[in-house]
């Protein structure tokens, strides 16, 4: 299995789970695990989620989530698994 991190930011509004959770659909994207919140106006949502049967090369989801995300306010990022967790160790 290979997974990636997901993250999302943005000022809320209606829609931004759906319309995310859409995208990676489009792309074949199971989603692993999902945690989001609202800090005041703010919406941060992170989600682990399998790529393996996702077509598209990595360096080009990539971009293409940052394309779609743009069209609506948002931050889009994804980061491989293992690279999270090496940035995030103690």
């Amino acid at each position: 299995m290979k997974k990636a991190i997901v993250s999302v930011f943005a000022k809320d509004a209606r829609g931004i789970t759906a319309y995310v959770t859409a995208l990676l659909a489009e792309r074949d994207i199971n989603i692993l695990d999902i945690s989001q919140t609202l800090m005041q106006e703010y919406f941060a949502m992170i989600m682990l989620v399998d790529l393996e049967a996702c077509p598209l090369p990595f360096h080009e989801l990539a971009e293409w989530l940052k394309e779609k995300g743009a069209l609506r306010a948002l931050d889009i990022h994804i980061q491989r698994e293992e690279i999270f967790e090496a940035m995030h160790r103690i």
